[in-house]
């Protein structure tokens, strides 16, 4: 194996240690923020026993759920019943691979070994033998490593980009549906059939608002759209539509308020998991925390410039500055889409079943093939009428997206697509009083 392939397992080992340790420690602390987030919109005061200001609180909680006795129903599928939390959770965590958290770092390097150990030059006397001290157990263990150019900071730099994301995400109501029907449970098969029926019907919605982001990049490589915004705007402004879209399909995807049917404390007890306990159930937890955090990441990378710094190209040079400078900016994006997660679970009441599903089929999927449509159509325009660069293009869509917003968001407010109960009353009320008067005259 040559220094050059050795360097690239040692860096993507490295990089997957780091974005795991992260996303199982934050997808801990995210209950944490939940529960403060919730408190804080009440007024009450949450969490804050365990730890300085109940820091420790997660850890409770998981001590408490490793500690506790698994349940296990007399007539449940044994296999299914135990496979189907980590159906749930290996896919939740697999997506976390594939996003850019930082701009690419720029490695130069013929022997990992012996940089590491010059490091330590600097030390007046021992500094020479401490050199060579490391840099001969790094090559003991691993070898000559070395490694030149840009390294991407993502684990996976799959070229298919977020058509991975779509395709493992979908894997995910393979756990929720079996760990409903395994329980043999009423209310744990009601809260499988429809999260079966929820993720499908919102999947559809979820990839047809990514079609537009494809048309304008030309890629699906998440290091291309970041790319293609840095040339232009945020994709949010010109593909607001698209966005809109996502955003709701990712709040189905993640089975959370508003649309936290195959949960329904009110109606199915907790749904799919009602027979569930300790250290099952928290898998189930978990997962639905890190698809959280993909759907966040996922609105901040394709609408919102990645880890992009906006106006500055200074992010794009490629040194240890950018890298963690961009990284932060990432992080700080991606903890207010979180925010903003959290914010609307404890703000907006759930939808119906029959609301959800009209939704999905009779608002969202043909809004996106409409707007799929017309930015074919513009796009052509724009190319017939000889318009040239990313952001002039950009520009133009988004005044489309202007005035599609206007014209969508003014029917939705009116009621006429998607109404609640008490417009649908005064409907009736308005139609028997025209009938009474109809009859008396």
């Amino acid at each position: 194996m040559s220094p050059e392939i050795k360097g690239f397992v040692l860096l993507s080992v490295l990089k997957l240690l780091f974005v795991f340790t992260v996303v199982m420690v934050g997808v801990a602390m995210l209950t944490l923020m939940e529960r403060k987030v919730s408190a804080w919109m009440q007024n009450r005061l949450g969490p804050n026993r365990v730890g300085y200001g109940g820091l420790l609180q997660p850890a409770a909680d998981g001590l408490k759920n490793i500690l506790k006795e698994e349940t296990f129903p007399a007539q449940a599928n044994p296999v299914l019943f135990t496979i189907a939390p980590a159906l749930a959770f290996i896919p939740a965590l697999m997506l976390s691979a594939v996003i850019p958290f930082a701009a690419p770092l720029t490695i130069n390097s013929d022997d990992f070994g012996r940089d590491l150990g010059r490091a330590f030059d600097w030390i007046p006397g021992i500094g020479a033998a401490i050199d060579r001290a490391v840099a001969g157990g790094f090559h003991f263990v691993f070898g000559v490593m070395a490694h030149h150019g840009p390294m991407p900071m993502v684990v996976a730099d799959v070229p298919v980009g977020f058509l991975f994301i779509l395709a493992i995400s979908s894997l995910g109501v393979y756990g929720i549906a079996l760990a409903g029907w395994a329980s043999n449970s009423k209310y744990s098969l009601l809260g499988g059939l429809r999260a079966a029926a929820q993720l499908v019907s919102y999947e559809v919605a979820l990839g047809l608002s990514l079609i537009p982001v494809l048309l304008v990049t030309g890629d699906v490589s998440f290091s291309k759209i970041i790319g293609a915004q840095q040339q232009g705007l945020w994709f949010v402004l010109p593909l607001f539509l698209s966005f809109f879209i996502f955003l709701i399909s990712g709040f189905a995807e993640t089975n959370r308020l508003p649309f936290d049917l195959p949960e329904a404390e009110s109606e199915l007890i907790a749904g799919y998991h009602t027979e569930y306990s300790a250290m099952k159930f928290s898998f189930f937890f978990i997962a639905e925390y890190a698809n959280v955090v993909t759907i966040s990441a996922m609105v901040t990378t394709l609408f919102f410039g990645g880890w992009d710094i906006p106006l500055t190209t200074w992010d794009q040079q490629g040194g240890l500055l950018q890298s963690l400078a961009t990284g932060a900016f990432f992080f700080a994006k991606l903890m207010f889409w979180i925010f903003f997660v959290m914010w609307i679970r404890w703000t907006l009441p759930r939808f119906r079943y029959d609301q959800l599903m009209a939704l999905g089929w009779k608002v969202l999927t043909p809004a996106a093939l409409v707007y799929i449509m017309l930015v074919c159509v513009v796009l052509y325009g724009i190319d017939a009428a000889g318009i040239q660069g990313p952001r002039a293009t950009q520009w133009v869509l988004t005044g489309l997206s202007v005035v599609l917003g206007l014209a969508l968001f003014f029917v939705l407010d009116r009621g006429l697509v998607l109404s609640g109960s008490a417009v649908r009353r005064a409907r009736v009320a308005a139609l028997r009083h025209a009938q009474r008067l109809a009859a008396s005259s």
